[in-house]
């Protein structure tokens, strides 16, 4: 089921796609999309609403240095644990919103990312149990100023910026994550060109970890990492990153 939330001439609502092109119909359904989804009998054609983020977590919490390619471009180590941190709920946004560039930073690069997402609340989940807890999968774009991460060695500043954190286009959930085709283009330019398999932490123990420290929500979201490639992005230019079996994520940046 592809699970997606929209802005309908009624309002805005979690709906459910069915179908493909121009032929995609979007079912409402009421109140949330956890466990088994009630649908209100409601529909559209997908082309005549607006997918917003699919989801609002509580929380982002997002793994660094998680592809062994990308942690040598920068000439660091992959960490034996998982390096995880937070980005706001604030810096959701949906697909085609825009990315705003801050005044404050020179360089603002885009790191397109597998999504996972929680559908329970839970706390020290077993990786063997991870499957069981996900409500299924999306693709974000970890925008990172660049130049204040460095400057500043704690990351908060530099990844949680409005707009940070684009998500979509819907979230996914039956799919297997583990060898999916990930890619980011910067106006229409490959950058990005990597596969979910090449994960030195894979999905399950990024559950098992991340749960170990913190109680996830239902709605929240762990970044898996980005692949090698990532670089700046400026006013004007869009990013589009696509992962296999889920879709595309694009995004214009803007001066903010």
């Amino acid at each position: 089921m592809r699970l997606a939330r929209i802005a309908h001439p009624g309002g805005v609502a979690f709906a459910s796609i069915e179908g493909e092109g121009g032929d995609a119909q979007v079912l409402e359904i009421a109140e949330h999309p956890f466990g088994k989804p009630n649908f209100t009998g409601k529909r559209w054609p997908l082309a005549d609403v607006r997918l917003l983020a699919p989801i609002l977590p509580s929380k982002v919490i997002a793994v660094g240095r998680n592809y062994a390619a990308h942690a040598a471009e920068f000439g660091n180590e992959v960490p034996s644990d998982p390096m995880i941190f937070i980005k706001p709920s604030t810096s959701v946004i949906g697909p085609n919103a825009a990315i705003k560039l801050p005044a404050a930073s020179q360089r603002v690069d885009f790191e397109g990312e597998l999504a996972v997402v929680i559908g329970q609340p839970v706390r020290n989940v077993p990786a063997s149990r991870a499957a069981s807890v996900i409500l299924g999968y999306t693709i974000a774009n970890d925008v990172s100023a660049r130049d204040l991460q460095k400057s500043d060695g704690q990351w908060g500043r530099a990844k949680g910026f409005d707009t940070f954190c684009p998500l979509g286009p819907w979230i996914e959930t039956a799919i297997d994550p583990s060898d999916l085709a990930l890619r980011t283009e910067l106006d229409g330019v490959v950058k990005q060109d990597s596969r979910t398999s090449l994960l030195v932490h894979k999905i399950p123990e990024l559950v098992e970890f991340v749960s170990g420290v913190m109680t996830l929500l239902p709605g929240d979201v762990i970044l898996t990492g980005t692949p090698e490639g990532v670089g700046p992005m400026t006013a004007g230019q869009q990013v589009s990153i696509t992962i296999e079996g889920i879709g595309t994520l694009t995004n214009p940046a803007q001066a903010a």
